[in-house]
């Protein structure tokens, strides 16, 4: 059973910086892409940022770029994402997700979802 779970989300500060954590586990991911989104009240989720097990490269939203930072662990099976210079806007419950993906932001694409992490950026 493939599980995707969460952790790092919090409070924090305009201009600080939070790291997540999405441990992957239940199968081999090595043809899967993994992508991080999030999901503000009111508002539909969005992608965030991706990339693919194989290699090749690294996606991000216009509104992260510069601030977000993907990364991964292989040994450990887990996708991290180091958030700077947080914003109030950035405030969102963000998710981790694993699919067979065409194309890397195309959300309804994603097969695994983790449960959720909140966070928070105060003003």
């Amino acid at each position: 059973q493939v599980q995707l779970v969460e952790s790092g989300g919090g409070l924090v500060q305009a201009g600080g910086s939070l790291r997540l954590s999405c441990a992957a586990s239940g199968r081999t991911f090595s043809n899967y892409a993994m992508g991080w989104f999030r999901q503000a009240p009111g508002k539909e989720r969005e992608f965030v940022t991706g990339f693919r097990w194989s290699g090749g490269s690294t996606y991000y939203a216009d509104s992260v770029k510069g601030r977000f930072t993907i990364s991964r662990d292989n040994a450990k099976n887990t996708v991290y994402l180091q958030m700077n210079s947080l914003k109030p806007e950035d405030t969102a419950v963000y998710y981790c997700a694993a699919g067979r993906v065409a194309v890397i932001n195309r959300i309804y694409e994603y097969e695994y979802w983790g449960q959720g992490t909140q966070v928070t950026v105060s003003s």
